[in-house]
């Protein structure tokens, strides 16, 4: 006769499998956006390859733009490189001319889509373009922001100029991957304690960091009170926890009690998924958002890595999170009792744990860190309705990669899908990254199917 846990891991694995067919299904049937790859992570992540570059004359004030950085296949600059941007329908927005330091800078008229021309008629007789096939060079802009070109110039890549490339690449993913992880927790949590697997908990992640762009941005536009990114962030946190609380109290909770069942609950939070996603959509648009503070800071250079304030606070900031998350399970009588109730929520009752309340407090808690990462994101890139959802498909992996129902799994998972990400646009053309990430957790559950710090067992 099998044993509860035996039961209780035969159903965590037919609730992976229909997790997987239940997301495939949902990105067939609400399709992604054909903009969602080019305001992925990588473009604001990028801004720090390129230094900032002086505003050139004859140029469009505005708070978009493009700049780059010229330099030959032994990291010399080179000036008077004549670059043309224009927009989406081929008109010329702008031109700029590379200074005596390689760098130039073009404004543009508001955010989308440019296309950015690399003169080589202009280029010194022993230079030349490596990749000509991406001359023209497609950049895509959101509000407020001025993103990077990068184009590669001169014989070849040295040894040196790799080296810093996979720096810089590694230190974006690893901030994207604290990110994904810190949100992924959340989504472990909750299914660790219920046996749930929330579709929903992308669109806490959207919901986080739309509503702090309305206290930081929106409602100041709307006639009210300007509020701190910090201070708003802060309030956000807290509502996204309550509401997150409110779902398992007032929604979950009696379906459990009615005995509806897992793959119900599963539909129901897809429903739920999507009621927020376009919920968001109707109140905010479709079009990206950024927050006022902290934009258009100059990086900092420490090696070849470069940073801005910003990202450094919100790496720093996201591996304190995980560590306290960690040191709240491990050593409280709170964290013993949610790993309690993940091992054996029938033995945790017996022995006078309030398995209701636990689970209780693991949806605050799971729904606070979801709008954390939303936050830490549009802080990073931008916001938009459909961030949750291009989020979701992330998080699944980087739970599923690192272990089922293991927390720190979630973590090494989170880490190792942003590191995989970044890591790939050295190679790859950027649309592909997150390919790559999926393709890196099929590879790791073929070698090791219990994921990264999952236990092997028996089932059956």
């Amino acid at each position: 006769m099998q044993t509860y846990r035996e039961e209780t891991r035969l159903l965590r694995t037919r609730l992976v499998a229909a997790a997987m067919g239940a997301m495939w299904l949902v990105t067939v049937l609400v399709g992604v956006p054909a903009a969602a790859a080019a305001t992925a992570p990588a473009h604001a992540a990028d801004t720090s390859l390129a230094p900032p570059g002086r505003i050139l004359p004859a140029q469009q004030e505005s708070d978009e733009g493009i700049r780059g950085a010229i330099r030959d296949g032994e990291g010399e600059p080179v000036p008077d490189v004549v670059l043309i941007v224009s927009d989406s329908d081929g008109n010329e927005v702008g031109e700029a001319t590379t200074d005596e330091n390689g760098q130039w800078e073009v404004g543009v008229p508001g955010p989308g889509t440019y296309s950015v021309l690399l003169d080589e008629a202009t280029l010194p007789e022993d230079v030349e373009l490596r990749d000509a096939e991406r001359n023209p060079l497609e950049v895509r802009v959101t509000s407020g922001r001025t993103v990077p070109a990068v184009f590669q110039v001169g014989e070849g890549d040295t040894g040196r100029q790799q080296l810093e490339s996979i720096a810089r690449a590694t230190a974006n993913g690893l901030k994207f991957g604290l990110i994904i992880a810190m949100a992924a927790v959340g989504l472990s949590l909750i299914f660790s304690t219920t046996g749930l697997i929330n579709f929903a908990h992308g669109e806490l992640v959207a919901l986080g960091a739309m509503l702090t762009w309305y206290l930081n941005v929106g409602l100041a536009g709307d006639g009210g009170p300007y509020i701190p990114l910090i201070l708003a962030g802060a309030i956000v946190i807290l509502a996204v926890g309550l509401f997150g609380g409110g779902l398992e109290r007032w929604l979950f909770r009696p379906l459990r009690r009615r005995r509806l069942g897992i793959f119900q609950l599963l539909i129901i939070t897809i429903g739920l998924g999507l009621a927020i996603r376009h919920v968001l959509l109707l109140v905010f648009g479709g079009s990206p958002r950024t927050y006022r503070d902290f934009v258009g800071q100059s990086a900092v250079s420490i090696g070849p890595i470069s940073l801005t304030p910003r990202d450094m606070v919100i790496m720093a900031a996201s591996a304190l999170i995980l560590a306290a998350v960690a040191t709240m399970l491990q050593r409280t009588r709170t964290g013993k009792a949610i790993r309690a109730v993940a091992d054996n929520p029938a033995l945790a009752s017996a022995s006078g744990i309030d398995v209701d309340r636990v689970i209780l407090t693991v949806w605050i808690t799971g729904a606070g860190l979801a709008a954390t990462g939303g936050i830490f994101f549009g802080s990073a890139v931008s916001v938009d309705w459909f961030m949750g959802f291009r989020l979701l498909l992330l998080m699944f992996a980087a739970v599923i990669l690192g272990g089922i129902g293991t927390y720190y799994g979630a973590m090494a998972g989170g880490i190792v899908i942003g590191l995989v990400t970044e890591l790939s646009v050295l190679w790859f053309p950027s649309e592909l990254k997150y390919m790559w990430a999926l393709l890196a957790l099929i590879v790791v559950l073929l070698v090791r199917p219990q994921g990264i710090l999952g236990r092997r067992e028996r089932v059956g």
